[in-house]
C-alpha cells in the first residue's frame, strides 16, 4: 500500500475478527515505528505489549469511569473531558450513565493491547510555565504511537488510540508495574478489523490552513 493511501485510510478500528496479530508481525511494526522522532532524540518512549485476557479485562474496567463521564457529557452536548470548559454533569449523572461498549470492549476483543508510556525525565516541555494544560511533551511519544497505527494499517490490521483508562493512571501503574517518572500516554487495542474503511471524513485544507496569521485568508492552491 502506498504511503498516501495508508495515511488517508488509517481509521479508528474497534471491531475485530479475532484473527491473531502475531508477535512476528507486531515486532516488524515496532521495528520500523521506533524511528519516530522525539525531543533531542532522547527516545523516552516505551510500549507494553499486553496479551493476557485478565489484564486486558482489567484495562477495560479501568476505562469505565472515564467512559461514563464521556457519555454523560455527550448527552449534555458537551465536548467530553475538555479542560477549558467545565462539565455540567453531576457526579450522580455520571455514575448512572452506562459506559458505551465501543469505549471498553475493544480491550477485551482485540488481539493485543499496546500501552504506550514515556519517560518524563527526558522529554522537553516548553509549555510547562504557561497557564494552560501542557501538551508539548506529547511530541516525544505520539509520533511513535501514530507510526505504529500506520504500520498496522499497512499490514492489514488496525487499532484505535484510547486514553480513557489513563484517568485511572495510579491503578494502571499498579496493574502494569509502571515505575515513577513514566506516564501513560495511550492505550491502543489492535487486531484485524471486521471492516477495512477506505474513505474517511476530514475537514478540507482550506478549513484548517490559513496564511500568515490565525485570522488570515484560507490557504489555497495558486
Amino acid at each position: 500500500m502506498e504511503l498516501n493511501d495508508v495515511i488517508r485510510t488509517t481509521f479508528a478500528a474497534r471491531d475485530y475478527t479475532g484473527e491473531p496479530l502475531t508477535d512476528e508481525i507486531l515486532h516488524d511494526i515496532l521495528e520500523t515505528a521506533r524511528f519516530a522522532p522525539s525531543g533531542g532524540n532522547r527516545q523516552g518512549n516505551r510500549v507494553i505489549v499486553v496479551r493476557d485476557p485478565d489484564t486486558r479485562n482489567s484495562l477495560a474496567m479501568l476505562a469505565e469511569p472515564a467512559a461514563k463521564r464521556y457519555m454523560a457529557q455527550i448527552k449534555l452536548g458537551e465536548s467530553p473531558w475538555n479542560a477549558v470548559v467545565p462539565t455540567k454533569a453531576s457526579a450522580a449523572e455520571i455514575e448512572s450513565t452506562p459506559a458505551a461498549d465501543m469505549l471498553t470492549e475493544p480491550f477485551r476483543a482485540a488481539s493485543v493491547v499496546l500501552v504506550f508510556v514515556v519517560d518524563l525525565k527526558v522529554v522537553a516541555s516548553m509549555d510547562q510555565d504557561l497557564d494552560r494544560v501542557g501538551i508539548v511533551s506529547g511530541a516525544s511519544i505520539y509520533p511513535f504511537v501514530w507510526n505504529v497505527c500506520l504500520l498496522a494499517r499497512q499490514a492489514g490490521f488496525g487499532g484505535t488510540i484510547t486514553t480513557l483508562a489513563i484517568a485511572e493512571e495510579p491503578k494502571m501503574r499498579e496493574l502494569l508495574n509502571i515505575p515513577e517518572g513514566f506516564c501513560v500516554c495511550a492505550v491502543v487495542p489492535m487486531g484485524k478489523p471486521v471492516k477495512q474503511l477506505t474513505k474517511l471524513r476530514r475537514r478540507s485544507v482550506e478549513d484548517i490552513a490559513v496564511c500568515e496569521r490565525f485570522d488570515g485568508a484560507a490557504f489555497t492552491k495558486k
